[in-house]
């Protein structure tokens, strides 16, 4: 994702609700051992993904809230859905909990063969 984001950033902007940055530095420890990288490496990959993507804060996203929980299966999800409702604008996921919020979700193949079309 890093990649494809870093490579398209010229073309489009992409955005990722503050929760979501929050839950990903939350989860690079885990990932690290998991996957046996080099935590230091991790973080840094999310901070330079982050030079490109723009963050919108929680409190921004508050006023869809509501609308967001009422569609989303997994309440933790619901910055994400709140943010594409906000933009209307698809969400690039691979999280099934997406589909059928009434908000388009995109996989990362579908990026790629937007991005090259």
């Amino acid at each position: 994702m890093r990649t494809l984001i870093a490579k398209y950033a010229d073309r489009e902007d992409f955005f990722v609700a503050e929760a979501n940055v929050a839950e990903a530095a939350d989860y690079i420890a885990d990932l690290a051992r998991e996957k046996n990288l080099d935590e230091e490496v991790c973080t840094n990959a999310l901070l330079s993904l982050m030079r490109v993507v723009q963050m919108v804060e929680d409190t921004v996203l508050e006023s869809a809230r509501d609308k967001a929980l009422a569609r989303i299966r997994d309440a933790d999800d619901w910055p994400a859905l709140a943010l594409g409702l906000q933009l209307e604008c698809a969400i690039w996921t691979e999280d099934k909990d997406f589909f059928g919020t009434g908000i388009a979700t995109w996989t990362s193949r579908t990026v790629v063969r937007y991005m090259n079309s």
